[in-house]
């Protein structure tokens, strides 16, 4: 048995809860990534799972994977036409004026040799929205719900720091690094729906670093 938590399995897909820290692909330096456990993940299948979609290494929990080529391309098309129905949580580094909103902030890639590559807003870049609601505050800060209609590149991490003008708790990219072992943001729930099938449904616990804080999730 893989040690990595499994949240729904049938015949086409799993979803795991990923550990924050854990690249999806195996990094240039070299190092643990999930494709480590891919042989463990294939629970019987002959053939070892494939991640749909990506999460940030920091990232932890829900991550689709499909156990063979033909449901890859099935789940690829329903993120692509914006049917994955994906719920965040997220640390704030700090207590937004207003509980709730949406972000609309196209966002394009740059990159630097001082800094390296990072996500910025601009008007040329491409449409992402975040709806977004504020569930607690503690000490400060906010523990956030997003709902991403899009799914750019650092999407969440920018809207916080440019839309709310605060970032995540523990961003070392879009905010100072401090308060948080790592980013502090949760893939905590994801739906997709199917033909002719039930729709897969996974929700991942929140993770400890985010109960220490003293945070609990107990809405929907």
């Amino acid at each position: 048995m893989t040690n990595i938590p499994i949240l729904f399995e049938d015949g086409e897909a799993l979803v795991i809860d990923k550990p924050a820290g854990l690249p999806i692909e195996r990094p240039r330096r070299g190092g643990a990534s999930l494709e480590d456990h891919f042989e463990q993940l294939k629970l019987g299948f002959q053939r070892p799972p494939m991640p749909v979609h990506r999460i940030d290494t920091d990232t932890s929990g829900c991550l689709l994977l499909a156990r063979n080529p033909k449901a890859l391309k099935r789940f690829a098309k329903a993120f692509e036409d914006r049917l994955v129905e994906k719920r965040y949580l997220g640390v704030l580094a700090g207590v937004p004026s207003t509980s709730e909103g949406t972000i609309e902030l196209s966002l394009s890639k740059i990159s630097s040799a001082e800094k390296g590559w990072r996500m910025i807003a601009a008007k040329k870049g491409k449409p992402s929205i975040t709806h977004w609601r504020v569930l607690a505050e503690i000490d400060g800060h906010a523990l956030l719900e997003f709902r991403p209609e899009t799914g750019r590149t650092h999407q969440i991490r920018v809207h916080c720091q440019a839309g709310l003008g605060m970032s995540l708790l523990g961003d070392p990219v879009y905010g100072n690094g401090k308060g948080a072992p790592r980013t502090m943001l949760h893939a905590a729930a994801i739906g997709v729906p199917r033909d002719g099938k039930p729709p897969i449904a996974a929700t991942a616990p929140l993770p400890r670093d985010f109960t220490a804080l003293g945070f609990v999730d107990g809405q929907d």
